[in-house]
């Protein structure tokens, strides 16, 4: 007895003890934390989900998509009436394919972020509706995209992982191409704004990274993931979500293209290929015709260009070749410039056919136009809508 009590006063038995409390009380608050943002997880996407338990994807398709005129079922649009559109940066560096989650955006930007790399912005909100989406790689933004972006309606939701900038007052970054500074004029770079940006104030369970979402090690810029419905979620909390705290709608501005059904016609325009760069083959384009369908075939470096969630081949309703003054490098940082405003020459291909015309846009906010060779709007077959942003002066094939 009297060595048991000369071993609980001992200086080392104390010691230990106190280790032994500390990592309890650790593992008590770790397990109370996780509780709670577990349960705060949940809560935030319920309604969603106890409504998506009541979707039947094979019921009449009577509603369509402000977006690309797709056509979806109500019970799709009653999720979607509550949420404003996202808009998302998602890379496509060779070492990064297969995207995650691109097949479900509603409208694909492709453009060169730097070096003939090009990059994606996505627009995502009916095709969405049924299913919680995942997207992978998220990266950073250029200021082109968010004139882009600028176009769906009142302060959309802008994902991104950082962007062109004036770090630390260098002067690296030339004025022009400055795309965080640009994000604050525009007032969606504030505290719990629409920006929501990895580097600024946004994290899990919007973003998180993913260091084994391929089958082989990749670099760390190509691990970055979001969740939509974490991101819709979000967006509410920070009165994002339809209409703003003022009551007023997202949609309230927002100028919608015109739409036609399907009118698959004798192909003229099977297979459309080009180069943004002719040094970089990675980044070629292919979009072969599917008569079956009436849809087109994305391939990307020669090969067959998939989304990882799904395992299939990435197709769209419309091609839009968008060519665009090229300007750059415009500093040491590699950041190029494509002038998005004012008008240029472009190709829509649809229906297997080639329709020659020009776009329009007149000032950032504003919806870009493509209007064929009368001058006449060009309505898009629903579905989706793929506008490749293509240096002027660039041969683009097609037979």
């Amino acid at each position: 007895m009297e060595k048991f009590k000369k071993i609980i006063s001992s200086k080392k038995f104390t010691m230990t003890l106190s280790l032994v409390g500390l990592y309890l009380l650790a593992t008590g608050i770790s397990l109370a934390l996780f509780t709670y943002f577990k349960k705060d997880s949940s809560t935030t996407t319920s309604t969603t989900d106890k409504t998506r338990s009541r979707i039947n994807v094979d019921a009449p398709k009577t509603e369509a998509c402000p977006i690309n005129g797709m056509k979806y079922t109500n019970a799709e649009k009653e999720i979607w009436s509550k949420r404003r559109p996202i808009t998302a940066m998602i890379e496509n560096h060779a070492d990064s394919r297969p995207a995650s989650g691109l097949s479900k955006a509603d409208v694909v930007y492709e453009a060169v972020a730097e070096g003939g790399i090009t990059r994606f912005l996505g627009v995502f909100y009916c095709g969405v509706s049924a299913e919680e989406v995942q997207i992978a790689p998220v990266r950073s933004a250029r200021i082109y995209f968010i004139d882009y972006a600028s176009e769906y309606g009142d302060k959309p939701i802008f994902m991104h992982v950082g962007g062109a900038n004036n770090f630390s007052g260098s002067g690296d970054t030339a004025k022009d191409v400055r795309a965080l500074e640009t994000l604050e004029s525009l007032g969606w770079r504030v505290p719990k704004g629409n920006d929501f940006d990895t580097t600024y104030d946004s994290g899990f369970p919007v973003f998180w990274r993913n260091y084994e979402r391929l089958d082989h090690t990749v670099a760390t810029e190509h691990t970055m993931m979001a969740s939509l419905d974490a991101a819709f979620a979000e967006a509410e909390k920070r009165g994002f979500a339809a209409k703003d705290e003022n009551g007023d709608a997202w949609d309230e501005n927002f100028v919608s293209w015109k739409f036609n059904d399907d009118k698959a016609q004798t192909p003229t325009a099977a297979t459309i290929s080009f180069a943004f760069w002719d040094n970089k083959p990675d980044y070629n384009v292919e979009w072969k015709y599917d008569s079956a369908n009436n849809q087109y075939l994305r391939f990307n470096g020669g090969k067959e260009f998939v989304d990882l969630t799904t395992k299939k081949q990435l197709t769209s309703k419309n091609v839009v070749i968008l060519f665009a003054k090229e300007r750059g490098p415009v500093d040491r940082n590699l950041h190029m410039f494509y002038t998005t405003t004012g008008t240029g020459n472009a190709i829509v291909f649809q229906n297997g056919v080639a329709i020659k015309g020009t776009w329009s846009k007149k000032t950032r906010m504003d919806r870009t136009k493509f209007l064929d060779e009368s001058g006449k709007e060009i309505s898009f077959v629903r579905g989706t809508i793929w506008i490749e942003v293509v240096p002027s002066g660039n041969e683009v094939s097609y037979q």
